[in-house]
């Protein structure tokens, strides 16, 4: 069982945390196939989903987990509320741990917000995606998506594609991975690989066959766009070419190998419509994989109090 108050990041959740997780996140996943929406786990609990940046799938799949579990949920938009006026983190966590809220999930565009709010709370605190740093539900529902098509994770090569200097979601998936046994490959523009990023485990690569071939799983991440205008790369185009999944290059890896992105998908940049809408592509499962994580996650952590 889960011995923590929040779920932070992934770089420090053990094997038995991250396995416990994705077994109970499972059985809610069929559970929701065979149509059971209205689960009592959480009823008399309230979870408020606190985002400062702009979200649809996070923050609606959060919510639907927690109704689904039969909590209450607030829905909180930094911009709409006593933010917008200058209050801190810390004083917003005072007043809804006044209110007795029992979960707060946050989003913010700084890295360790999460972790302040977490100290400052009595609530339970669930890390929605910080700065550059990690989004650990994300990492956990690509997971779920493998471990179900494969059976376990261990040995299992991942390639992850794109900007994965200013993303939290390679993080996450690169300490889980990792605790789980499988291999982490990495392939981008040098001006979009973080230092010391190899140093954490990730192996990276110096070409895009070099990162698919034997991959067992193909991971693109969303370039933002603003990163062009910043000189990250030359153009989308040249970008798609050398670093975007076609086809083409998606037949370097294994003749079973899955597809897999944390959306939203920049179409023909990162993936092209042939390999988004290909038969190995599992985008849409991993939203369903979404829910049923967010679910797993806030009952154990409910479980821990």
């Amino acid at each position: 069982m889960l011995k923590r108050k929040d779920l932070l990041g992934l770089i420090d959740a053990s094997k038995d945390e991250i396995t416990e997780i994705l077994d109970l996140a499972e059985e809610f996943k069929n559970r929701i196939k065979r149509g059971e929406k209205k689960m009592s786990y959480l009823d008399g609990k309230t979870v408020t989903v606190l985002f400062y940046e702009n979200s649809t799938r996070t923050r609606t799949s959060f919510e639907q987990a927690a109704k689904y579990l039969g909590a209450t949920t607030i829905n909180i938009v930094a911009g709409n509320s006593s933010v917008a006026k200058g209050e801190t983190l810390v004083d917003t966590g005072k007043t809804l741990d006044a209110q007795r809220n029992d979960f707060i999930v946050i989003r913010h565009p700084m890295g360790g917000a999460p972790y302040l709010l977490a100290k400052t709370v009595k609530a339970g605190v669930l890390n929605a995606g910080d700065g550059m740093n990690e989004h650990p539900t994300q990492a956990l529902l690509d997971m779920l998506t493998m471990r179900e098509t494969f059976g376990s994770l261990k040995g299992l090569k991942v390639a992850i594609l794109g900007d994965i200097k200013h993303s939290r979601v390679a993080k996450s998936n690169l300490f889980g991975l990792k605790t789980m046994g499988a291999e982490v490959v990495m392939y981008a523009p040098e001006t979009l690989i973080p230092k010391g990023i190899d140093q954490l485990g990730a192996k990276l690569c110096k070409s895009k066959k070099e990162a698919l071939d034997g991959a067992d799983v193909v991971m693109g991440l969303r370039i933002q766009l603003e990163r062009q205008q910043a000189g990250a790369f030359p153009s989308l185009g040249e970008y798609a070419a050398n670093y975007g999944v076609d086809e083409a290059a998606l037949a370097y890896a294994k003749p079973k190998a899955i597809v897999l992105h944390p959306g939203p998908v920049n179409r023909g940049v990162e993936l092209t419509s042939g390999v988004i809408d290909h038969e190995r592509s599992h985008i849409e499962d991993q939203v369903l994989s979404g829910v049923a994580v967010r679910m797993a996650a806030l009952k154990l952590l409910n479980d821990a109090r």
